[in-house]
């Protein structure tokens, strides 16, 4: 008995190249409908406090315990080639590359993504977009947009917060734990960090995490099924594939950047 059929393969790549086509069409409306939304920013301020303000304790905590880490981890390899004074430096590096923009945006994914997608399945479910259209107000443009354009605002900022909480951190344990020189630990910070090749680039990953946990999240709401049953299901979805499309953005990113 055959467990496929080419029918079913063809089904399974018709369905999810249809799938691929209306979330293209439903990025292209945000996308879109970027100018009439900043031209009310009210909603856009409203939902940043809700996406950033609310996130910012999780974040800020687990920047802290990041910075921990990555100083004692730090700590214990380089003093074997005997430059413990840069810990700093591989603390800073780690983060405005690396760690900052990709564990905060699976924090973001965890915190304010699942919320997204709770919301927007639940209003979905309410039938309250349908009662919107009949009042003739777009949802996408009243309720969809503002939430991913506060999205997009609030994950480089949240990054900012995880990465100066980090560095914190990674003082605290380096210099008043350890005992390594403070002026050692800024310096060589200060001198082998650039501001275009590393927090820029920190800055622009965090910019493209930003857009997709946010597009991923209010899509799965969106299309979620309007019962219990199907938010849930979608919000697990959100996490899952948020999370890996993240990791995987991270090092087409990376790769691009370090082959310039």
């Amino acid at each position: 008995m055959s467990w496929w059929r080419p029918a079913d393969v063809g089904f399974a790549v018709r369905g999810g190249l249809a799938d691929m086509g209306y979330a293209a069409r439903f990025f292209g409306r945000l996308v879109q409908l970027a100018g009439p939304t900043f031209r009310r920013f009210s909603l856009v301020r409203d939902q940043i406090h809700f996406l950033g303000n609310y996130s910012l304790a999780i974040v800020a905590v687990s920047g802290l315990f990041v910075g921990f880490v990555l100083a004692l981890q730090g700590y214990n390899i380089l003093q074997r080639y005997g430059s413990a004074e840069a810990v700093g430096l591989m603390v800073a590096l780690s983060l405005l590359r690396e760690l900052g923009p990709v564990v905060t945006a699976l924090l973001f994914a965890g915190r304010a993504g699942t919320s997204l997608t709770a919301e927007i399945g639940l209003m979905k479910s309410g039938e309250q977009f349908s009662a919107m259209e009949m009042m003739a107000i777009d949802p996408i443009r009243r309720i969809i947009a503002p939430r991913f354009w506060a999205g997009v605002i609030a994950m480089p900022l949240l990054t900012a917060v995880f990465n100066a909480v980090g560095v914190l951190g990674g003082w605290v344990v380096s210099v008043l734990m350890i005992g390594v020189d403070p002026g050692a630990f800024w310096s060589q910070m200060q001198g082998g960090v650039d501001v275009w090749a590393d927090l820029g680039n920190g800055v622009v990953k965090s910019v493209v995490f930003g857009v997709t946990v946010t597009f991923v999240a209010l899509l799965q709401g969106y299309v979620a099924k309007p019962t219990a049953d199907g938010v849930a299901h979608a919000t697990t979805r959100t996490v899952v594939m948020a999370s890996l499309m993240v990791l995987g953005l991270d090092f087409v990113l990376t790769a691009l950047m370090f082959s310039f």
